[in-house]
Formats: C-alpha cells, sequence, structure tokens
C-alpha cells in the first residue's frame, strides 16, 4: 500500500469489480461514517444523509435502477448521498441551537447570522435549494473519495442511477430525502483490469496557474 497521499490518490481509481467474497471491516465503515460527518458544508448546515447498506438483497433490488451497473451488488457497502427535501426555518433553528449548546455561544451573538440565513433560504425557490443541496453532496462525495484512498479503500462515484427509482425503493420520501450520488466502497477485485491501468491527467503545470 502506497504511504504518502499523493501515492494514496495515484493507487486510487473508479473500481469496476469488486471482490464480493471481502467485506470492509466495523472501524473502516465507521471512519467512512465519521468522515461524513466532518465534511464541510456551506454554513455548516449539513443539509445531507448518508444511508450505508450492507444487506446484499438489498443492494441486489437497486441494481436496475442502477442501469446494472455490477459494483452495486458487489460492494462491500453501498453508500448512498442525499439531500434533505426541505430546509425550513425549524431545522436553521435547530442548527443554532447545536452551535449554542456545543460551544457556548450567547444566542444574541448568533441571532445577526441565524437571521440572514432564515431569510436567504427563505428566499430560495424549491429549485435552487435542491441544486444549492446537491453541490453540498458533492463536496461530501470529494471528502470520502479522498478519505478511503487514505484507508486503502477502493471506491467507485457514480451519478449513473435513477434516483426516482432509489427514492420509491428505500422509501426516502418517508424521511425527507432524496438519493443524488452513489458511493459503492470495498476492495477491487484481482480481475478488475482497470486497477493496472495507468492514470490519466493532464498534468498539474496544465490545470494549475500560479500567480505570483
Amino acid at each position: 500500500m502506497p504511504t504518502s497521499i499523493i501515492d494514496k490518490l495515484n493507487w486510487r481509481y473508479a473500481c469496476k469489480a469488486f471482490d464480493h467474497q471481502r467485506d470492509l471491516s466495523e472501524t473502516q465503515v465507521q471512519t467512512l461514517k465519521e468522515a461524513f460527518n466532518l465534511t464541510a458544508s456551506s454554513y455548516g448546515l449539513q443539509p445531507l444523509k448518508l444511508l450505508v447498506i450492507s444487506n446484499k438483497e438489498l443492494k441486489k433490488s437497486l441494481l436496475s435502477a442502477s442501469m446494472n451497473q455490477k459494483q452495486i451488488e458487489q460492494c462491500s457497502h453501498l453508500l448512498v448521498i442525499c439531500t434533505r427535501t426541505e430546509l425550513g426555518d425549524e431545522y436553521i433553528h435547530s442548527y443554532f441551537q447545536l452551535v449554542m449548546q456545543q460551544r457556548g455561544t450567547e444566542e444574541k451573538i448568533l441571532a445577526p447570522f441565524r437571521d440572514f440565513l432564515l431569510k436567504e433560504m427563505g428566499e430560495m425557490s424549491p429549485e435552487n435549494l435542491q441544486a444549492w443541496m446537491a453541490k453540498q453532496a458533492y463536496i461530501a462525495l470529494g471528502n470520502l473519495l479522498t478519505v478511503c484512498a487514505a484507508e486503502g479503500i477502493d471506491s467507485c462515484p457514480m451519478e449513473g442511477f435513477h434516483p426516482e427509482q432509489y427514492d420509491e425503493i428505500l422509501n426516502l420520501s418517508e424521511k425527507g430525502l432524496k438519493a443524488v450520488l452513489l458511493l459503492p466502497v470495498g476492495y477491487r477485485s484481482t480481475e478488475d483490469q482497470f486497477a493496472s491501468f495507468a492514470k490519466v491527467r493532464r498534468g498539474v503545470s496544465d490545470v494549475v496557474i500560479d500567480l505570483d
């Protein structure tokens, strides 16, 4: 296993075939849960939830809704990143209650920021609010990909699935959630030829501009 973070990111690839006989440990899964919870989010609001699916029959039932991508069924755990269907005043108030509880910040200090967020979120159209929350989901996905690489966990980020079918199969509307992104995780199969392919990137000098 590579040691430096750059080596680990070079080791990472979008796993095309998982070893279905190998499962992640409880400690590894807990690390991914904690990493998701620690992901940065705009205003710190965390408008996301993570479903962690290990049940083999449930994963199999999601296969057709995932464009029959075999990683869904093969992986140790399927992570489903979801946004909330709503982000109302009550949720925002609960966030500031948490800030006061965990930091001991006085309500009068937080009030201007709270009132700003209530106005900002309240004026968003449902479409714009969903788009904003989806951006937070991509931040979480990027964080999980890096953590997986650092922990020697294989993964495959996926947009190619039918979210509305996931919502139905997993009863997400009853939970006030919508499926946005998928991340199967586990261990790569020795038969996955993509594991040995050289990583294709343009090069640092082509994608980074230094302004001195």
